[in-house]
């Protein structure tokens, strides 16, 4: 009796640390603008570097390596049966504060969506690998405030109701022109801003910043979008410079994030925190039945000033539906430089491009490149502000199509 009881004692042990020792780990399939970042994201799982390290093997991956569309991948998520009694007795720990931490992580995850029962019900019960192996979480990445729930609002002051402050004073009132963008979700992003002016040149006396350029056309494109019916967020914003005339915008560094996040000074950082706040809003529009959201990223590129370039356009290379979007931009821009320029061959390009703004996003998504702001010629194109709002015209005509 004693023999088998030991000998029972002994297995049970053999299986628990032949379990911890080869665990078995969740898989996931890549979604359609899934990073690694927003996947681990997903399964709250990105505020602990040694998941990310743990991913990374798993995976036999390089950091920051490109997510394949369609292609299954290994979280550090192992997976246990519960025995319907205790998550203890489940995975062999003693220790309760962690069996606390393991449920209300399993109790999350079904909550947000993730998980479509209960562990208890399927049996199946998830345990992240930090909680095992590096509890303290070390990386802390800017959170979005609590008014991300909310579109550029409409201010019921002034002239009508639909007065949007961000546009400045001259520009705030922006009247309805039809509905034909109603129901779908944009998210216009200037490059750079805050600590960050990107590009920048000069022109006689002036100086030339690639951010607030890029933020001025922005700006117009984005109340073409709302005049339309579409719901539109400006995810840069300067609380100053709405709107802007003439040809010189002085360079400044006061920008912020939608809900009034400080841009981080470090690149990487500051770009999470762009791709961040897209995510949350598009997971919320999403679960709202939405079907269609699009980011515009624009951007002033810098290349040697005898270079003259025409505006040109990327997309994620696995993203079929930000390359249709970047296409149909592309054909109206040609189509208007033939309206406007017969004598001058316009030569833009559509291409594919791992840039973390297409990456890390998992809303289909448009880079555009104005212009060379190093070369005079190009310089036209945006100092001259019938130009820029132009440019925003002809952006709004390849969304409309």
């Amino acid at each position: 009796m004693h023999e088998r009881l030991a000998l029972s004692i002994a297995l049970f042990l053999l299986i628990i640390f032949d379990t911890k020792a080869n665990p078995v780990y969740h898989q996931v399939k890549a979604q359609p603008g899934d990073g690694i970042y927003s996947v681990m994201r997903r399964y709250n799982l990105d505020k602990h570097s040694c998941n990310f390290k743990q991913f990374y093997s798993l995976n036999n991956l390089k950091r920051n390596a490109r997510l394949v569309r369609g292609k299954m991948y290994t979280l550090p998520l192992m997976v246990y049966t519960f025995n319907g009694k205790t998550i203890r007795s489940s995975i062999g720990i003693n220790d309760w504060n962690l069996a606390i931490s393991i449920q209300e992580y399993n109790e999350d995850l079904q909550e947000a969506g993730v998980r479509a029962n209960s562990f208890k019900k399927d049996k199946v019960l998830w345990v992240p690998y930090h909680l095992l192996n590096c509890p303290d979480q070390d990386l802390k990445l800017p959170t979005p405030a609590p008014t991300l729930a909310q579109p550029e609002a409409a201010a019921p002051t002034g002239k009508g109701n639909r007065q949007f402050p961000i546009f400045g004073k001259k520009y705030a009132y922006t009247p309805l022109s039809s509905n034909k963008l109603k129901g779908k979700v944009f998210y216009v992003v200037s490059g750079h801003g805050g600590p960050d002016p990107g590009a920048v040149s000069s022109r006689g006396n002036y100086n030339l910043c690639e951010d607030e350029y890029a933020y001025d056309v922005a700006l117009r494109l984005c109340r073409n979008l709302i005049s339309h019916g579409a719901t539109a967020y400006m995810i840069s914003r300067d609380p100053n410079d709405g709107i802007r005339s003439g040809k010189f915008l002085k360079c400044d560094n006061d920008e912020v994030l939608w809900g009034g996040i400080k841009m981080a000074r470090g690149q990487k950082t500051r770009l999470f925190q762009r791709s961040d706040v897209i995510n949350e809003l598009y997971e919320k529009h999403e679960k709202q039945g939405v079907a269609e959201q699009l980011a515009i990223m624009i951007h002033v590129d810098s290349r040697s000033k005898k270079e003259r370039t025409d505006l040109f356009f990327y997309h994620f290379p696995d993203n079929t539906t930000g390359k249709r979007r970047a296409q149909k931009m592309l054909r109206a821009v040609r189509q208007q430089y033939k309206k406007y320029q017969k004598e001058r061959q316009y030569n833009g390009t559509v291409s594919g491009r791992d840039l973390h703004m297409l990456r890390e996003i998992q809303v289909p998504g448009v880079y555009i490149e104005l212009a060379n702001i190093r070369n005079t010629s190009d310089q036209q194109r945006i100092i001259v502000e019938r130009n820029r709002q132009l440019l925003a015209d002809w952006f709004l005509i390849g969304v409309l199509n």
